[in-house]
């Protein structure tokens, strides 16, 4: 607990209990007893708080307000991290259909918004003028990610009719779930498909129906997780991990330099300023689709498959313009 939260824990202290004894102050925010007189000294001193001694109750309270400048904490707010996920979580709650939880979302809900007005900001102005915007998320049916999730849980299998579409086309499977993952806004499950006798990815929202059985799931080491699913680039996953080349522009390097596409990419900087990006992937999909994104401020340079697969790529846009 550093200092400016060690002053707002004594406030509180002293607005709820009234009287609070130097024991119960120093328990509370578990320092020395010269650092707590400092900060009493300092909060009375030079933030003119009117905290006062009394003998009869060997206690501190709160006095009749000085005389000179009005009593006022220093602010104390969030980092970029944790007010991320505060108005990340208020929303998802925002979002939730009716059920189990109807009856504790509404307090939940509050005592976000108390955390979050804490300090010098209400939380009605902290939701007006900070907003967290969530493009591309998918809608998942509410009744088949119970299922999955169940059976993630319980450690069960789950048979599910399951939509590809990039062949656009239903498959029944039963799988063995692993984890459930939310991966840039949207649900995916990590699973042992008995089909085809591996491990799968599967988006949730793509799951048709789904089935929870009574056979209990196959289970797979968090190593051999890793291993297949986290070696390469995105959601897509495999054992065979292949090493891409890529090159920004000078001007692009500028965002892509700050940006950690895998955590064991390899970059440096040319000295002509383009930005050489190395990072591992199994399945070319979803890290071609990024690729595109930078148009012709990003080249791949190696392997030759994934060049040819993007240039060509970039060839029929350029026909659909033409």
């Amino acid at each position: 607990m550093d200092r400016t939260e060690r002053f707002y824990k004594i406030d509180q202290l002293l607005k709820e209990r009234k009287v609070v004894s130097f024991a119960a102050l120093r328990e509370a925010i578990g320092v020395s007893r010269a650092t707590l007189r400092r900060d009493l000294d300092y909060m009375r001193d030079r933030l003119h708080a009117p905290i006062d001694y009394d003998r009869d109750v060997n206690g501190y309270r709160f006095g009749k307000p000085r005389s000179g400048p009005r009593y006022e904490l220093p602010g104390l707010w969030f980092s970029a991290a944790e007010i991320h996920a505060l108005l990340s979580t208020l929303q998802l709650l925002g979002n939730l259909q009716p059920g189990l939880l109807d009856g504790q979302v509404t307090p939940l809900v509050e005592r976000l918004r108390a955390i979050l007005g804490r300090g010098d900001h209400s939380w009605e102005e902290v939701e007006k003028r900070i907003r967290i915007f969530q493009p591309g998320r998918r809608e998942s049916k509410t009744a088949h990610f119970s299922v999955i999730a169940a059976a993630v849980l319980k450690r069960n299998r789950v048979w599910i009719r399951h939509y590809n579409r990039a062949d656009d086309r239903e498959t029944e499977r039963e799988i063995s779930p692993q984890r459930l993952i939310h991966y840039r806004e949207n649900w995916y499950v990590d699973a042992y498909c008995h089909m085809r006798e591996g491990l799968r990815s599967f988006a949730v929202d793509a799951i048709r129906d789904a089935m929870l059985r009574d056979a209990r799931a196959k289970e797979i080491a968090k190593a051999e997780l890793d291993e297949h699913l986290a070696s390469g680039y995105g959601i897509f996953a495999g054992r065979n991990v292949q090493w891409a080349t890529l090159k920004f522009t000078p001007q692009s390097a500028r965002w892509v330099s700050a940006q950690i596409w895998h955590p064991k990419q390899r970059a440096r900087v040319e000295k002509d300023g383009t930005y050489i990006l190395e990072i591992p992937y199994s399945d070319d999909r979803e890290l071609v689709m990024e690729i595109l994104k930078f148009g012709p401020d990003a080249e791949v340079v190696e392997p030759a498959a994934l060049r040819a697969r993007v240039r060509e790529l970039h060839r029929q846009a350029a026909e659909r313009y033409s």
